[in-house]
């Protein structure tokens, strides 16, 4: 206790009741507390006290070491000395705020430096603003310029004596160029409107024109405006296909009166795409018949299937019907052939054997396959039921596939069972 008291007084002291620190620096002598009990019991405990400010000094002193940013602690650093020279607590503070003084100068070294690296990044950033700004390409430019945005934000302040400024800078650039963005979309709608009212304005002459008296001007007027719809360009597409539809089915309308009066039997004409995928379901029905060559029909509709996926993706619309044949026949050939391929390893010269035996094979060979893959196909639904994969997509394509074969063999055995029929009534 003695010890306490002796190192206590070197920095503080009793007097009337009360504890005092005693001034250091430029600070006085400063009332901290009051003797409750004794004054050796005083003293003690704004000595153990004191580790407080100790543990805080420490503290800071630690996280500024991890800190990534370590200039944003210069704040809390000041308000650290603030609090010790006005802690209450008896030990030696010259120290502790020497301390600080010289973290201090650290921080407002590094907080310069830093503010020097953030106005060079900055000055470059607004180089980089005025570059993206004179870009043609308004999407383009736009997203530089967010780009650059971003970057401008994460970059630390200046020197306060500069914020203001190029702050002001930079957002003046950014400003201008969305006002100039804006002008030139609002001056691009303004152009698409027009345009759009020129459209709608020949719509409506063409709808005008439907019962012209008058068909020979009519017919002159229609092929004006089909001319003048030609030269529009540059209109949203969606908008422009509406109108083109009811620009369409007006002169569809007119040109029908028009050739009735003038007594023309108009031909429809039929997309070549459209004409060359006929084409191609007419021959592989044709070939499909000739047994022999139904090797080299199958290459073919090989080959057909994928011409067929070409012209299908340049051409609007297919027909359904033209579709349904052409998959059936491929099927068929398809199917055809597997069977051929099979029976020619039990009877090579199938094509040999009256065509009454030949069925009797192709039957019996195609009532046998179709059973299996029914079987086949019946256990694989149930052991995909089982597993829960009956809500996959691949499952349900195998599935969907093997139902389209068994039900084109089926197709085919009745054909067979047919044409025996016919040939055993003979």
């Amino acid at each position: 206790m003695e010890n306490t008291v002796k190192n206590a007084a070197e920095y503080g002291y009793c007097k009337d009741g009360k504890v005092y620190l005693k001034g250091y620096l430029e600070y006085p002598d400063r009332l901290i507390g009051v003797v409750r009990n004794t004054e050796e019991e005083a003293l003690q405990y704004f000595v153990n006290r004191f580790s407080i400010a100790e543990n805080k000094v420490n503290l800071l002193f630690s996280q500024v070491d991890e800190a990534q940013n370590k200039g944003s602690y210069l704040t809390k650093l000041l308000q650290l000395r603030k609090n010790l020279v006005e802690f209450d607590g008896l030990g030696n503070f010259l120290p502790l705020l020497h301390k600080l003084d010289e973290l201090e100068l650290q921080l407002r070294e590094l907080i310069l430096n830093n503010q020097i690296k953030n106005l060079e990044i900055k000055r470059a950033l607004i180089e980089e603003t005025k570059q993206a700004g004179a870009i043609d390409d308004w999407a383009k430019a736009t997203d530089s310029i967010m780009e650059i945005k971003t970057k401008w934000l994460k970059t630390g302040p200046v020197d306060k004596a500069l914020q203001d400024s190029i702050e002001s800078e930079f957002n003046d650039i950014v400003d201008d160029f969305f006002v100039r963005r804006r002008e030139y979309y609002a001056e691009k709608n303004r152009i698409i409107d027009e345009k759009l009212a020129q459209l709608q304005k020949i719509v409506d002459t063409a709808r005008s024109l439907r019962y012209e008296q008058d068909v020979d001007a009519g017919f002159q007027k229609i092929k004006d405006l089909q001319r003048e719809w030609k030269t529009i360009s540059q209109v949203p597409p969606k908008k422009q296909s509406m109108l083109w539809k009811q620009f369409k089915r007006s002169s569809d309308f007119f040109f029908e009166r028009y050739n009735n009066v003038k007594g023309i039997v108009s031909k429809p004409r039929i997309d070549p795409r459209v004409q060359q995928m006929m084409d191609m379901t007419t021959e592989l029905e044709r070939n499909f018949p000739d047994q022999v060559n139904i090797p080299q029909t199958a290459e073919k509709a090989k080959a057909y299937l994928v011409k067929w996926k070409e012209l299908s993706t340049l051409t609007k619309s297919v027909d359904r019907n033209l579709a349904e044949r052409f998959r059936n026949i491929c099927d068929k050939i398809f199917e055809m052939n597997y069977l051929l391929r099979v029976i020619s390893y039990r009877h090579p010269a199938l094509n040999e054997k009256p065509r009454i035996e030949q069925l009797k094979i192709m039957i019996n060979q195609m009532d046998y396959m179709t059973k299996k893959e029914k079987n086949e196909l019946d256990s694989f639904i149930s052991e995909s039921q089982y597993s829960g994969q009956m809500g996959d997509k691949l499952v349900i394509n195998k599935i969907n596939t093997q139902k389209r074969k068994i039900s084109m063999k089926e197709t085919l055995l009745v054909e067979f069972k047919k044409e025996l029929e016919v040939l055993l009534g003979q």
